[in-house]
């Protein structure tokens, strides 16, 4: 019992070995371990992130909506860039953005 002898007296209590292979257990081989509530944290940092931009994003569209309904200007700016309208006596020249234009089919 040399051994034993040289192991201090606390590290021998049943509670405090029975306390660290609770915390180990907690730490690794739990269904929720610590690594596991790393991933879930910056998975929700991620999430809030992207429900800021969405947030504002919603809000950008919101008030463009509004002019639409209250702005003459604005719709007729729309007609124009979306579906191309003219006016009586006007030329349009349509020009391509060459990152977003997709190959002609010749």
């Amino acid at each position: 019992m040399p051994l034993l002898s040289r192991i201090p007296s606390f590290l021998r209590n049943k509670f405090f070995i029975a306390g660290v292979a609770f915390v180990l257990w907690l730490l690794f081989f739990d269904r929720n371990d610590f690594f596991v509530q790393q991933e879930r944290r910056s998975d929700l940092r991620a999430l809030q992130t992207s429900k800021k931009q969405y947030q504002e994003q919603i809000t950008k569209e919101r008030r463009f909506a509004e002019d639409l309904r209250n702005d003459p200007a604005t719709i007729e700016r729309f007609a124009r860039e979306r579906y191309g309208m003219k006016r009586d006596n006007e030329d349009l020249f349509l020009v391509a953005d060459p990152k977003n234009s997709e190959p002609s089919a010749q």
